[in-house]
């Protein structure tokens, strides 16, 4: 558990920085700890949006609201990957 900590804290220092690439990597070694934590499935999700990862942004939600189907920000965030998506394919 210690590392899981030390892992999303380091995440969210890169999420500060601006450093998505990083920081998504440190929430996916999260997820190889705990595959239950919403918050670093939420946390990559809003590094694929800034990284302009829609699908992945929106698998990201999709999985936290199996869990929870009541979170807020998997939703707020889904909801940005689908615009995002819809974005793209309008420009193809």
């Amino acid at each position: 558990m210690e590392k899981f900590k030390r892992l999303k804290n380091e995440g969210n220092d890169f999420v500060k920085m601006g450093e998505y690439e990083e920081a998504a990597n440190k929430y996916s070694e999260c997820m190889k700890l705990n595959t239950e934590e919403c918050t670093v499935y939420t946390n990559r999700a809003l590094c694929y949006l800034k990284l302009y990862k829609y699908e992945e942004a929106k698998r990201d939600c999709d999985h936290v609201l199996q869990i929870e189907d009541s979170n807020v920000k998997a939703f707020y965030r889904r909801a940005l990957a689908y615009k995002g998506l819809q974005v793209r394919k309008k420009n193809m």
